[in-house]
């Protein structure tokens, strides 16, 4: 089957920065809905039309995977409203109840430094502003289902990144 939208892709890649160091591999094949809102517009546009077996090399700026740096999604809230443990690395669904910033979109905030009186939350994607290679094999492809083209997913996010776990956690 050719790839054509809406369709399951099943995927494998390795993904590296601009200077080739190692991001994210996925070992195992993984699904993703092409025509949906799984995949960058990028690597759809490189899987359209090919057959399994399909390899390619992609190099994505900034725009092109997670958008550029935004420094007006750093923020600072008292250390008071986060748990005793926080630490860099920790990451929450929008800003504690509390806080005192104001106009900062619902998004998930990593903590990037801990002091004593406040807490460095970023509510930039932690690939934000970095060009990116990826190297991507076509494993498979099958139609959609009507659930999956009408939900835009096959409910696996691209990436779900936890900066700072333990080694065995991973960005897909």
């Amino acid at each position: 089957m050719q790839v054509t939208r809406p369709c399951v892709v099943s995927l494998r890649w390795r993904l590296d920065d601009a200077q080739g160091q190692l991001i994210d591999e996925l070992a195992e094949p993984m699904e993703f809905l092409l025509g949906g809102d799984d995949l960058f517009a990028k690597v759809e546009a490189a899987l359209e039309g090919q057959e399994v077996g399909f390899e390619t090399d992609l190099a994505l700026q900034p725009e092109e995977a997670f958008g550029d740096y935004d420094s007006g999604l750093v923020c600072f809230e008292a250390r008071s409203l986060f748990p005793k443990d926080v630490e860099p690395g920790m990451q929450f669904e929008g800003l504690p109840e509390g806080a005192v910033t104001e106009g900062m979109p619902d998004a998930v905030y990593t903590v990037t430094e801990v002091y004593p009186e406040h807490v460095v939350l970023d509510g930039n994607h932690p690939l934000a502003g970095i060009g990116l290679r990826m190297h991507l094999k076509l494993l498979d492809v099958r139609p959609a289902t009507e659930e999956e083209a009408q939900a835009g997913s096959v409910g696996e996010p691209i990436f779900m990144v936890q900066t700072g776990a333990p080694p065995d956690e991973s960005l897909h």
